[in-house]
Parts: C-alpha cells; sequence; structure tokens
C-alpha cells in the first residue's frame, strides 16, 4: 500500500515537472498513468487501455458538445469584431477615468456570455495596454484587471454560465449551470469587490509614487503571434477550452457592429440557457432516457450538458444571422472554432483518464481516507480536493473533472446522509477548482502575461490578489452561508 502510494505521489510529480517545461499533456498523463500502476503492481496495459482510456472517452461523450460550441461561439465573436465592439462600447460609456472598470466589466460581459477567455484576452490585451497608456496606469496591473474580469468569478461563480468548469459537476451531481444561484451572486460579488478593491488600492499607491505607464519593451510582440508559441499553446490547452494556435486562422471582420448588436448572441446564450434549464427540458417527458439504448441514464444526468450546449447553439445562430454579412470567411471561422475545441478537449480528457487510474488503485483510499478526514465536513473537504488538483494540474477543468471522477459518488452518499442540496457541492466544486488553479503555471496566466508584455515579476503578485485571494474568500464565504442556510 506504502508502494503504491509513493507510486501516486512520483506519477503526480513527474507529470507536474515536465508540463512546466512545456511537454504535452497528451504524453504525459498515460505516461503518469503507467508509473502510477506500475508501483502498484497493477496491469500496465490493461489500466491504459480500459481504465484511462474508459474515462477519457466518458468525459469526450460527455462534454465534446460544449467544447465544440463554446470555441466556435468564441471565435465568431471575436472575428465578427463583437468583442471588440463590446470592449470599446464599455470603455466609451465608462469613460477614460475609469479605464480599470471598464476594463473588468468587458471582460465579464463577453465570458459571462459565453467568449472562452482566451479570445477575451488577444482582444482586451491590446485594448487596456491603450487605454491603460492614455491614463498613465502602471502596465503591470493590466493582467490583474483582465484576469479579474475573465476568468474569476464569470468562470465559477455567477449562476448560469456556459464556462465548462461549470458545467462538469453536472452530470455527477445531477444539477444545472444555474446551481446555488444565490450563494454563487453573492461569491460573485466578493470576488469583484475585492479585486476592484485591491486594483484601486494598487493604483492609488502607484501614482502615490510617481508610477505611470511604462514604455512597451523589445521583448513584446504581437498578441496574434504569442498565439502561435507552441510553449503557450500547451500550457492554454491544459487549462482552458480554446486552442490559441486557431485564433490566426479565419479572417476578422473590416467593421464592427454596434455594441448592442454584438451583445445580443451572449444575451441569447444566457436567456436560452435559462430557459432550457427551468421551463424546455422539466416540462418534457425524457424516461426513455432510462432505456440502455439511451446509456441507462436520466434527464438530471444530461439536462445540464444539454442546456448549456442549446444555449451555445443558439447563440452561434444568432451571431451568424446578425452578423452574415459582416463574417468575410464563415467556413474558415467555423472550422477555426471546431478545430480550436479538439486539443483542449483530448487534453483535459487525458487528465481525467489519469486520475481514473489513479483512483482505480488500491493505494488510493489512503487518500480517500485522508480528503474525508479533514475538518469542517463534506463541503470543507470537497473545496479542499478540487483545490489541491486543481494547483497540481494547474487547471481548474482538469483537477475539478480527476476529484469528481475519483469522489463524486462519495460525495453525493454524504450529501443524501448530512441533508446536503447536490447544488451547494456544484457551487463549492467549482469555485473550489478556480482558487489555486491560477498559480505560475497556469497556461491562462502564462498566456496573459506575454498578450500583456509583462511577467510574473512585474505582475503576478496582483494576479494572486485578484484571482486567487479573491477566489478564497470567496469560497469561504459560500462554505459558510451554505453550512448555515443551505442551498439557495
Amino acid at each position: 500500500m506504502i508502494t503504491g502510494l509513493l507510486g501516486i505521489l512520483v506519477a503526480l510529480g513527474f507529470l507536474i515537472a515536465f508540463a512546466y517545461r512545456g511537454w504535452s499533456v497528451l504524453l504525459l498523463a498515460p505516461a503518469s498513468a503507467l508509473i502510477a500502476a506500475l508501483f502498484a503492481r497493477e496491469p500496465l496495459l490493461a489500466h491504459w487501455t480500459q481504465t484511462f482510456m474508459g474515462s477519457a472517452a466518458q468525459f469526450i461523450a460527455q462534454f465534446f458538445p460544449i467544447f465544440l460550441l463554446g470555441a466556435m461561439f468564441g471565435k465568431l465573436m471575436d472575428d465578427s469584431g463583437s468583442v471588440q465592439a463590446i470592449a470599446r462600447g464599455m470603455t466609451e460609456k465608462l469613460g477614460t477615468g475609469r479605464v480599470v472598470l471598464a476594463v473588468v466589466l468587458a471582460g465579464a460581459i463577453v465570458t459571462y456570455g459565453g467568449v472562452n477567455v482566451f479570445v477575451a484576452f488577444f482582444v482586451l490585451g491590446p485594448m487596456a495596454i491603450t487605454l491603460f497608456q492614455a491614463a498613465d496606469i502602471p502596465r503591470r496591473l493590466m493582467p490583474a484587471a483582465i484576469a479579474l474580469g475573465s476568468m474569476t468569478f464569470t468562470m465559477t461563480a455567477l449562476p448560469g454560465t456556459p464556462a465548462v468548469q461549470n458545467a462538469i459537476p453536472m452530470p455527477f451531481f445531477g444539477t444545472t449551470p444555474f446551481a446555488a444561484p444565490g450563494l454563487g451572486m453573492i461569491g460573485a460579488a466578493v470576488m469583484l469587490a475585492f479585486g476592484l478593491w485591491w486594483l484601486a488600492r494598487a493604483e492609488s499607491a502607484a501614482r502615490r509614487k510617481g508610477e505611470g505607464f511604462a514604455g512597451l519593451g523589445a521583448q513584446d510582440a504581437a498578441a496574434r503571434s504569442i498565439a502561435d508559441d507552441p510553449f503557450l499553446r500547451e500550457r492554454a490547452t491544459a487549462s482552458h477550452e480554446f486552442d490559441t494556435a486557431e485564433l490566426s486562422h479565419g479572417r476578422q471582420s473590416e467593421t464592427m457592429p454596434s455594441p448592442l448588436i454584438a451583445a445580443i448572441p451572449l444575451v441569447v446564450v444566457v436567456l436560452v440557457n435559462l430557459l432550457m434549464s427551468f421551463v424546455v427540458l422539466p416540462r418534457m417527458d425524457f424516461s426513455f432516457l432510462a432505456d440502455e439504448r439511451w446509456g441507462g441514464t436520466s434527464l438530471s444526468g444530461v439536462a445540464g450538458v444539454w442546456s448549456v450546449a442549446v444555449a451555445l447553439l443558439a447563440g452561434v445562430i444568432a451571431l451568424l444571422v446578425l452578423n452574415f454579412r459582416r463574417l468575410p470567411a464563415i467556413r474558415e471561422s467555423m472550422d477555426a472554432g471546431a478545430n480550436a475545441s479538439v486539443l483542449p478537449l483530448v487534453t483535459v480528457a487525458s487528465l481525467v483518464g489519469f486520475g481514473a487510474v489513479v483512483a482505480a488503485l488500491p493505494a488510493f483510499a489512503m487518500v480517500r481516507e485522508w480528503v474525508l478526514s479533514i475538518g469542517g465536513g463534506p463541503l470543507v473537504s470537497l473545496a479542499v480536493a478540487t483545490n489541491i488538483l486543481a494547483a497540481l494540474t494547474g487547471s481548474a477543468s482538469g483537477g475539478l473533472s480527476i476529484a469528481l471522477d475519483a469522489l463524486g459518488e462519495t460525495y453525493m452518499r454524504l450529501a443524501a446522509e448530512n441533508g446536503i442540496d447536490p447544488a451547494l457541492l456544484h457551487r463549492v466544486a467549482v469555485i473550489g477548482a478556480g482558487t489555486l488553479d491560477s498559480l505560475p503555471h497556469n497556461g491562462a496566466v502564462v498566456t496573459l502575461l506575454a498578450v500583456c508584455g509583462s511577467n510574473h515579476r512585474e505582475s503576478y503578485f496582483d494576479m494572486v490578489m485578484v484571482a486567487i485571494v479573491s477566489a478564497i474568500i470567496a469560497l469561504a464565504v459560500v462554505i459558510l452561508l451554505g453550512s448555515m442556510f443551505g442551498s439557495f
């Protein structure tokens, strides 16, 4: 048993060390799984082809529609000029005196509406450079401002967000994208308020010191060329659901829609998601899903994924209708969006396969007992488990998938025994996965710093405060309120 536990630690160390050096997770995940199985003296080929591939294939089967439609929607929003129009409209509305707030809200609007964070990065980055330079705000604060708006509360806390992180718990807990909406909104408000307070404090401190916008150095490159960096690409595909290499494919519109037209597809995604979750699907008879022909499942096991997929599809259709003449190469843009979904999907599925092999080893019983023995009850232990795995993998989606694949059934049993609403488990798990995932090796962090022409030394501390500290505070508030009042 001790040897098996050592094997799990060695496998994790191998995965983390080589992923940080830019090796593909597609190679590292099965290799790490075999290392763990070898230490445990388990059959290697059986674990590779049956356990690893079986779990990875199940993840792909469940979430491919969301990855595909989400990446396509983001690419079309980018190529139609809609993301740029919303960002510019927000800036004009708030004025140059509230540049930081404009950047944060622009990122929040587009990502909550379904645009992938990497698409947002490559649009907001160049815009933020212009705005921060005009307002003479230190350039080192740009990554934190963009991160706060695009990769914190809109990814994990706001109810109904179509982010894949919010979709992953749904098949495990039988929940919807709007799980624990009241708690989610409170958590989102905590993250936003703390993040804006910190950025305002940092900006004021910089002005007192006479620090202004620093000129762009010779090391800065155009955002689109950064998207083709193989090292950044490997990091990015393991942490989010868009392959940055596809950003340069397709053709962008020479004109932008009005901010109102640009925002309509985002509103469509949110509204259709809401209607599918609470009006359309609950009123239909899906008893046939219990048949083996359909996998012997139930509506609760698929409703969440169906709601998000239909919402994203509706958003794509609305976007095409509104911007048909504005998109210069629809087929190329849609092809690029579809292609952008494949590598991230298979990468995260490989992490899930690795987690499935680890969970199948006899030594994992010790890990499970340790996690469940953490004081504070199931909500605290679930938060710790998702935090640790997201930190180790540098991926909220990867860490969350591994945790729920290994412990999802256990937490559902504990929830039934302790009278905990699965919706509360859902929200705690998602917010928990979106905290320590933003460590220095996270692909989104590395990419955002590159897009902004900054580095870890200059900007990472402020990113920690707005993306990690704010999320941990929000997580603690949600757990406290959920423990006191239940899910709401």
